[in-house]
């Protein structure tokens, strides 16, 4: 019997990283309000680039960098985003709406000196399409209400595309994941799980068939949602 080969793992690629305060599952829609420097340079190599960015989960310091701060660390799994839609409504201030596309693990890092991170990172290898078994339907009924009623309303860049993979492991517990209002923690562990149907059953024993998921704002927020002071 022929061995399956096995496959090779995705080269190394440097890539600007956004530290945030969130966990960003692929196909998720992330809105964003710029305000500092480095990020807004950021923003114009990616243009000019025509490439995105990678959004990773903080777990010591803040979003937005304060003199005597502690050091900014982050996990050592993030997602790429692809920016879909750039707005700039005053000096200083860039809206970005962007989409997470893949998750990757970080390899190595780096700070630049106008404070910008960037990393070695490798593409994961993309999850198996699992089909989501007849105990587990409940969440794809659910997931399919709450879609139906936010396709409906009028957004800026739609939360998801068209194409809703209802009865896919991978995509509907990424939906769960991004929804759930859960601590940060777990929600980093569910997007860290590389095992879609594990995911989906760990999300299963959390949600009773009545339950739904809350309704995600289409409104840039994220890492810099507010809107900064003057002097910033």
């Amino acid at each position: 019997m022929n061995a399956v080969p096995t496959p090779s793992p995705a080269p190394l690629a440097e890539l600007p990283l956004f530290p945030l305060g969130t966990v960003l599952f692929p196909g998720a829609l992330l809105p964003l309000q710029l305000f500092e420097l480095r990020y807004l340079q950021m923003i114009g190599e990616c243009e000019r680039t025509a490439t995105g960015f990678g959004v990773v989960t903080l777990v010591q310091g803040r979003e937005v960098h304060r003199p005597g701060a502690a050091a900014e660390q982050f996990e050592t799994m993030g997602t790429r985003v692809q920016i879909e839609r750039i707005e700039r409504p005053q000096a200083g201030l860039v809206m970005v709406w962007c989409r997470g596309v893949e998750r990757f693990s970080i390899q190595s890092t780096q700070q630049r000196s106008d404070g910008l991170w960037t990393g070695q990172v490798q593409a994961l290898t993309p999850e198996p399409d699992v089909q989501v078994p007849e105990d587990l339907q409940h969440l794809s009924a659910q997931m399919h209400e709450v879609l139906t009623e936010l396709s409906a309303q009028p957004s800026t860049v739609p939360h998801w595309a068209k194409a809703w993979r209802l009865q896919d492991c991978s995509w509907l517990s990424n939906r769960w994941g991004e929804l759930l209002p859960l601590p940060l923690q777990m929600k980093y562990r569910l997007f860290a799980l590389q095992e879609p149907l594990m995911r989906l059953e760990l999300i299963g024993d959390m949600v009773a068939p009545a339950d739904r998921p809350p309704q995600p704002s289409a409104t840039p927020s994220g890492g810099q949602g507010q809107k900064p002071p003057a002097n910033s």
